[in-house]
């Protein structure tokens, strides 16, 4: 039984996708613009999903169709701790706080995982398969924009146990396409799927404010140096 659900989430969810793509933050990031207290907190809220996600898909290991798609060699919860460790040092855990968009996305997880586990296939498909996609354009931005030279706080974008990141993606969307869904469930998980992508846009969107704040602050400072210096420069000249 082929259930082509590969596809219908690509499809499916390439408005969103693109959306998402366009919130201020994302269109920053992408552009190099990435304030480090802005990112940690996305990498704390990041920790908290991903713990949740591979907590939930982990009880189902035995359930007949998300055990099909529970790849161990995907779960990010270690390599966030050590980014975690990066920016908040060794006592992060005291430290880091769910945002209230983040607080929604982990009670969605919870939720769907209780009443109807199969849609975990939509958040997997969603968070997983974009973080092996752009994972090392990402890091790469993440590390120039930070100044991060040493490699350290981008482990998130790291995937140590596959080494074929383009292979491992046509698998894992083999394994989509043979998952024995019927169309109705298959619908019931793209809309899941779009439902997450808002959810994403949705903590994206929280951290603009942080991000618009700091920009306004380094150009404040730039011009303030620039205005201290022309008046020294002028004492001297007189």
């Amino acid at each position: 039984m082929s259930s082509n659900l590969a596809t219908k989430l690509r499809v499916g969810t390439k408005k969103a996708h693109t959306m998402a793509e366009n919130v201020g933050f994302v269109k920053c990031f992408l552009k190099g613009v990435v304030e480090k207290n802005s990112y940690r907190k996305l990498v704390a809220n990041f920790y908290f999903i991903y713990s949740v996600m591979e907590e939930e898909m982990e009880k189902h290991r035995n359930h007949p169709i998300i055990s099909k798609i529970n790849f161990p060699q995907l779960h990010r919860k270690h390599s966030l701790e050590q980014d975690l460790s990066f920016y908040f040092g060794a006592n992060w855990r005291e430290q880091i706080q769910l945002s209230t968009a983040g607080e929604a996305y982990v009670q969605r997880i919870r939720e769907i995982s209780e009443q109807q586990p199969e849609l975990l296939i939509a958040h997997s498909y969603t968070r997983y398969l974009g973080d092996l996609s752009g994972g090392q354009i990402l890091k790469g931005i993440a590390q120039t924009a930070m100044n991060m030279t040493d490699g350290r706080g981008v482990a998130f974008y790291e995937f140590a146990d596959i080494h074929d990141e383009k292979a491992f993606k046509a698998k894992y969307r083999q394994t989509l396409d043979e998952l024995p869904l019927e169309e109705a469930m298959q619908e019931r998980i793209v809309d899941e799927a779009n439902a997450a992508f808002g959810m994403n846009m949705k903590m994206f969107q929280e951290l603009e404010g942080n991000l618009i704040k700091a920009i306004g602050q380094m150009l404040f400072n730039t011009l303030t140096r620039r205005r201290t210096r022309g008046s020294t420069e002028l004492v001297t000249a007189e």
